[in-house]
């Protein structure tokens, strides 16, 4: 399966017939994002919160860290297949700039071209805005959104968002907004995409369990 050929409705069925159970025992947070007012993409995800082979589907979401000097919010993209932190950005607003920030980073960590990618998230203001909506046409994502009232929808990125809280920001105190960024930036990249073992991924970090998977991929169709 070529996931740069993948369009939207043939991923759409895909996940339907496909579909593996999305519960995962998670009570539901109080969400970041703001209620949007604009109208909302289909949810195409259906609370399947895994993914055949990477870039099929994307999700995002928005959490908050406290500094000395004020807070600051953190927008994150990972992959549904490894759950690897593809992109992410920090800024002291949570708003449309921030979440089209993080989803630029996860297009260019993935070489630019993403065309047929679903990105789902929540119902929140940020990515309904005509910025993120227009983010996603040029690089020819789907957008893909949680029901109303149903925190279950997205909560593959509220459990994604507890793992750098857990681990690392709740442990440790931030005197400036840039010392947090600096730091946390680096628990990503040193530590967490490269060392960080998932269950999901057999214990392997999560781009070990990439690499493994073209290696198994490139050896299939060289036979």
């Amino acid at each position: 399966m070529n996931s740069k050929k993948f369009p939207a409705a043939a991923a759409h069925a895909w996940l339907i017939q496909n579909k593996l159970p999305g519960h995962y025992g998670l009570r539901g947070n109080t969400p970041l994002t703001r209620p949007g007012k604009r109208p909302a993409a289909p949810d195409f995800v259906k609370r399947v919160f895994t993914a055949e082979e990477p870039d099929l589907v994307w999700a995002g979401d928005m959490t908050e860290i406290v500094a000395e000097a004020g807070k600051l919010y953190l927008a994150t993209v990972i992959d549904l297949f490894s759950w690897r932190l593809l992109g992410y950005a920090m800024g002291a607003h949570h708003d449309a700039d921030l979440v089209v920030a993080a989803l630029n980073m996860a297009a260019a960590t993935r070489g630019g071209d993403v065309r047929g990618v679903i990105f789902h998230s929540d119902r929140g203001s940020e990515y309904g805005s005509r910025k993120f909506v227009r983010a996603c046409r040029r690089l020819g994502v789907t957008w893909s959104v949680a029901r109303v009232g149903s925190c279950f929808d997205n909560a593959v990125s509220g459990a994604f968002n507890s793992v750098p809280k857990v681990e690392y920001i709740h442990r440790h105190t931030f005197r400036t907004r840039i010392e947090a960024r600096i730091r946390i930036a680096t628990w990503i990249t040193d530590f967490y995409n490269t060392r960080r073992l998932r269950s999901v991924c057999g214990f392997k970090s999560p781009i070990d369990y990439e690499n493994e998977y073209r290696a198994s991929l490139t050896m299939r169709l060289a036979a």
